[in-house]
């Protein structure tokens, strides 16, 4: 696998493979559609990973295309739907939503955002969870790293992040990483694609208490939100919630620190956190 590879998600490598397979066979996304039974629009999608596969798609796929190994594409698909990533919500949200969006808006109330997490910060945060394996937080924290590569992009999406000012102070795997995860996220707010705000802890709002929460713009698609509190999550372009989300999300932010004031803040918090190290 080359350094590209590495980088897609599961749905963009099928989405990938089954671009290749398509043009090495001579067809258009129209012929392949007729063969599969399908719509030209659903190959597009597919190939550009904004739609994940069903089996019975890929099945069909190994059939027309008929690859060296047998069950290729099914074996592409099956790999998606075992992603240890999240549930199912959460997947279409990481593999179809994020990466494409062109503007990204998240609120959080507990705990960095997963996208600005070092690996050891999101590894004391999957280790929280008891019943969970080794193996299985390695492979999480796997799939939060390969989610954050969407920042270095060539053309980043515009990413306004909203944080709770307690995550600064709420202790996650120990002093050395909380200094390290800090410092990084005070890198990071400094990307001109990248506007962080700290909402103050004695906010007199209590809109943001209820959960956290993600706002996706898209360019060929309505805006996304994602929506998740304790238990359960959803992702939706229902118009009114998202008009709901975004109103909760201005409320917020109306009253956060200015992006220097926040900076500033996180800094000061990283000098607190050495001095416990």
């Amino acid at each position: 696998m080359n350094d590209l590879d590495a980088r897609l998600t599961p749905v963009q490598r099928f989405g990938r493979e089954l671009a290749r397979c398509r043009r090495e066979k001579g067809l258009s996304q129209a012929r392949l559609a007729e063969r599969l039974g399908c719509s030209p629009s659903l190959i597009g999608h597919i190939e550009t990973g904004t739609r994940r596969p069903q089996l019975d798609f890929a099945e069909g796929c190994d059939r027309v295309f008929e690859p060296p190994d047998a069950h290729r594409f099914a074996r592409l698909c099956r790999r998606i739907s075992e992603s240890p990533s999240g549930p199912e919500w959460f997947l279409r949200w990481q593999e179809e939503i994020e990466p494409q969006a062109t503007t990204l808006r998240t609120w959080d109330p507990l705990l960095v955002p997963g996208l600005l997490q070092t690996e050891a910060y999101a590894r004391a945060v999957f280790r929280g969870h008891l019943a969970t394996t080794e193996q299985e937080v390695e492979e999480q924290v796997r799939s939060r790293m390969r989610r954050s590569l969407i920042l270095d992009k060539d053309e980043p999406p515009a990413l306004w992040v909203l944080l709770d000012e307690w995550v600064l102070q709420r202790f996650i795997g120990g002093p050395q990483i909380m200094c390290e995860q800090l410092t990084h996220l005070a890198s990071v707010a400094t990307r001109r694609n990248v506007t962080l705000q700290l909402a103050p802890y004695d906010s007199p709002s209590t809109d943001g208490l209820m959960s956290g929460f993600a706002i996706a713009e898209l360019a060929n698609a309505p805006t996304t939100v994602s929506i998740e509190s304790a238990g359960t999550g959803e992702v939706s372009a229902e118009h009114e919630l998202v008009s709901v989300i975004l109103g909760r999300y201005d409320t917020i932010r109306a009253e956060a620190y200015r992006p220097g004031e926040s900076i500033e803040k996180i800094k000061e918090a990283v000098a607190q956190w050495t001095q416990r190290v």
